[in-house]
């Protein structure tokens, strides 16, 4: 009896799932049995059907498994179902007293991160960014915070995948300049947003990682220019990671 006989089938779409969750990259079928050592036919049809039922899409090219939006959906749904959406939003509450802006939770989805919650301040100059708004990767701390968190190689394939079109002055909208950003990203732990997103806004981030170190979203903090600058939102670095562990434990908590 092999080990897939003995798992229940209605079980089988799960494992399956966690294969790409914990590998965090595309996969084709033959590379998600890899880590299963089911019978070919069986992994192959399993995922035909959850294709089928619109959970899994192929990429471009037609070969590797992405997760679709309604799985996104329904993973974020399951996030935000019970008491930690409140427990979460008390943290950005306090962050945000603390650091006298807008703050934001944010997490990846395909086109690009999307403002899952956020405590806007009560400054008479503001930029509004709703829960919901989806924000390019590229352009953005917090889409910053994402792709430094990919392998290098990965994340030279998801650069290089980007419309890189300039929204401001300042955009950056070069490949290698953005890779090395990127580097820098992933060795300081935080990212910046110099006026690229939108002008005379800008923003720091910091990622909320899993206990196993993998990335699931990021803390940001965004103000206008008239009262912030770089150096002083670099100044918070301390207070968003701080609230970034708390999210982690929080969200991940058993």
């Amino acid at each position: 009896m092999s080990d897939s006989d003995r798992i229940a089938t209605n079980m089988r779409l799960f494992y399956i799932l966690d294969v790409m969750a914990r590998q965090q990259s595309a996969l084709t079928p033959s590379e998600i049995n890899q880590h299963l050592n089911w019978p070919k036919q069986t992994v192959h049809r399993l995922c035909k059907s959850m294709v089928e039922e619109g959970f899994l899409h192929y990429d471009a090219n037609g070969k590797r498994l992405l997760p679709s939006a309604s799985l996104r959906t329904l993973a974020n749904g399951l996030l935000a179902s019970d008491w930690h959406a409140s427990a979460r939003h008390q943290i950005l509450e306090k962050l945000s007293s603390k650091v006298k802006e807008t703050v934001n939770f944010v997490i990846p989805e395909q086109p690009g991160m999307i403002y899952r919650d956020r405590v806007q301040t009560n400054w008479a100059f503001q930029i509004h960014l709703p829960v919901g708004t989806h924000v390019p990767f590229y352009c953005t701390a917090s889409g910053k915070t994402y792709l430094a968190s990919l392998t290098p190689k990965n994340r030279r394939t998801m650069v290089e995948s980007l419309h890189l079109k300039n929204l401001t002055i300042n955009t950056v909208n070069s490949i290698e300049p953005l890779m090395q950003e990127l580097a820098l990203v992933q060795k300081q732990g935080f990212a910046l947003d110099n006026e690229e997103f939108y002008d005379g806004m800008i923003a720091i981030a910091v990622p909320v990682l899993d206990p196993k170190g993998r990335y699931h979203g990021a803390v940001a903090m965004h103000g206008p220019t008239v009262r912030l600058d770089i150096n002083a939102l670099k100044n918070n670095h301390g207070d968003l990671r701080s609230a970034a562990d708390q999210l982690s434990q929080l969200i991940f908590s058993v």
